[in-house]
């Protein structure tokens, strides 16, 4: 899947008052410390795991958490 895809999914599922963790989300795509999926989530997935994300503040820990949701198989 396309980035431009998955950030647009990711979009959708952030609300615009949390939009640092977007941002953030964004920010982590660009320099590499969190990759698109390996396998397509389900929307379901997905949902779960940014819901998770957006429990914490955005922070180094909490994008590597979400970058093993997203790819479990990422060493990162």
């Amino acid at each position: 899947m396309p980035i431009s895809a998955l950030l647009a999914r990711i979009r959708r599922l952030v609300p615009k008052a949390r939009n640092q963790h977007y941002e953030e989300i964004v920010r982590g795509i660009s320099v590499g410390s969190l990759r698109p999926p390996a396998t397509p989530m389900t929307d379901g997935e997905l949902a779960r795991a940014i819901a998770e994300f957006l429990k914490e503040q955005p922070s180094p820990k909490s994008v590597a958490t979400l970058g093993r949701r997203l790819d479990p198989s990422s060493p990162l």
